[in-house]
């Protein structure tokens, strides 16, 4: 039996050194680890026919049916495309065809066609038990054109005085008008501003929400969202705010990191890529040149929010469509951008079915579930190649070559590097990437077209088909593993033994 105990202590020894070498433990998840699907709760899946009172999908700006039970179906479809979070628009209780949830009713209750707040906390325990944060869309600049408070003589220093913005550029006109005649809430009364705080805190402490995404910042005063930053991070550890300052300058939207905001939506770069991505041929510098703009302005420039489209702007399908390409391909290569550069990628719902629209309404039609899986598949397997990759979430990004629509770029965390090649092109293009450029003697390995390459003379030469797009991990080079080869045969050999063994003890057994 002695020697039965020492074979299994050398066979157990054999095998751990015989796997190949892993990370030596998983680094603690961060924001910027995450991949956001944003959805529109009334546009999305109707999951309760119960709550569907008042609804006609006839009508672009009356009630569809979504509602939290739907989200609840449709979880899994959503992680099994990769993603680690959701963004919902508002779920508070609004005014009549208030679909959208930004004419605030009643700041504690849920909208009753989505459903109750039991079911809000119900969506937010199943998300949690599939490893999903949930960022719930929170308003603080305005309520609903009839809100209660509006007629109520106790409240008129609650408001601004109704006036429209007629110079956007004056930041007093930008905090104090009123957008679409929505009755713009005075922050600065210290009333006011308890009130939504507190209700700020009391979602967090109610429902276990992971962040908020914060629209309209711009037209509240910085000391409000100072305020605001410190009280609600204050009730749950790395709670994330995602801060929506719409505008191409980035020096101005900086400004408001200073608040506590955590990130934005990166409204500057997504000019740069609906610009690059919705024909072929087009120059991809512009978007490099605004990362480097970004890591010189922000100081936690990773958690800011990449995105292609939203419920604001017409979806990127339409640009495709207007400029007569098919939008497969041009959604694979801007997707692919969006995951292997800095930032937290956000994908608006019915990308992954390359969802047709133009403006509002246009862009917020009912999600169609039945549909070609092609680019389903593809973004699952970009999600998938992200969370493998650190240095996809982490890395420092060097371009390396980018001409002709065609970019080669580097992503570097620790002792792992990832090369990304996008050929934003209507020709097959080439790069020769030298040893100064990526460690010679290895191979570029693909994880999406299972390309390879291997280094020659020092150097690697990357040919990409037309709108074609891969990530390479470097690796050491492809060949017999004779190390490896030689652990398993002794593990073999060591395993046959001891199975001789307690056939030997047992037949001595039985001869006894």
């Amino acid at each position: 039996m002695k020697q039965g105990f020492i074979t299994f202590i050398l066979i157990s020894f054999l095998i751990f050194y015989a796997l190949p070498v892993g990370a030596a433990e998983k680094e603690e998840r961060k924001w910027q680890d995450e991949t956001i699907y944003f959805l529109m709760v009334d546009r999305f899946s109707n999951g309760n026919p119960n709550n569907d009172f008042k609804v006609d999908v006839e009508d672009p700006k009356a009630y569809h049916g979504g509602d939290f039970k739907g989200i609840m179906d449709r979880l899994d479809y959503i992680k099994d495309m990769g993603f680690t979070a959701i963004w919902l628009t508002p779920v508070f209780d609004n005014e009549e065809k208030g679909y959208h949830g930004y004419w605030i009713k009643d700041f504690y209750n849920t909208e009753e066609h989505f459903g109750t707040l039991d079911e809000f906390k119900q969506l937010v325990q199943e998300a949690h038990k599939r490893d999903m944060k949930v960022i719930l869309d929170f308003v603080v600049n305005h309520v609903g054109y009839n809100h209660d408070w509006v007629n109520d003589p106790k409240k008129n220093d609650w408001f601004h005085e109704e006036r429209d913005i007629a110079n956007w550029t004056n930041q007093t006109e930008i905090e104090n008008g009123w957008i679409n005649g929505l009755p713009d809430l005075k922050q600065e009364n210290p009333e006011v501003q308890d009130y939504l705080i507190d209700a700020a805190q009391w979602w967090i402490k109610e429902t276990d929400i992971d962040g908020y995404r914060l629209g309209t910042v711009k037209h509240v005063p910085k000391t409000f969202w100072a305020e605001f930053a410190g009280s609600v991070k204050s009730v749950k550890e790395d709670f994330y705010l995602l801060g929506e300052v719409w505008s191409d300058d980035q020096k101005y939207i900086a400004e408001y990191e200073k608040t506590g905001i955590d990130g934005f939506v990166d409204y500057p770069l997504n000019d740069h890529l609906r610009t690059a991505f919705a024909e072929p041929d087009q120059s991809l510098g512009w978007l490099f040149t605004s990362w480097d703009g970004n890591k010189a302005l922000y100081d936690h420039p990773y958690l800011m929010g990449t995105f292609m489209d939203n419920h604001d702007t017409v979806r990127f399908t339409r640009d495709a469509v207007l400029k007569n390409n098919h939008p497969g391909p041009r959604w694979k290569l801007a997707l692919t951008y969006l995951y292997t550069t800095p930032g937290i990628p956000i994908v608006y719902y019915g990308s992954e079915i390359a969802l047709d629209g133009g403006e509002d309404p246009e862009n917020r039609k009912q999600m169609d579930f039945r549909t070609d899986k092609e680019l389903i598949d593809y973004i699952s397997k970009l999600g998938e190649v992200r969370q493998m990759l650190p240095s996809l979430r982490r890395g420092e990004m060097e371009l390396l070559a980018e001409e002709n629509g065609f970019a080669v770029y580097k992503k570097k965390y620790k002792d792992e590097t990832a090369v990304i090649a996008i050929n934003n092109s209507t020709k097959s293009q080439k790069a020769v990437l030298d040893s100064s450029q990526v460690e010679e003697g290895k191979e570029l390995r693909g994880l999406l077209t299972d390309d390879l390459v291997q280094s020659e003379n020092g150097n690697y030469n990357l040919i990409m088909d037309r709108e074609q797009a891969e990530v390479y991990i470097l690796d050491e080079k492809s060949g017999i593993n004779i190390p490896l080869i030689a652990a398993l045969a002794a593990v073999y050999t060591a395993f046959m033994f001891f199975i001789f063994l307690l056939w030997k003890r047992s037949k001595k057994k039985k001869a006894e």
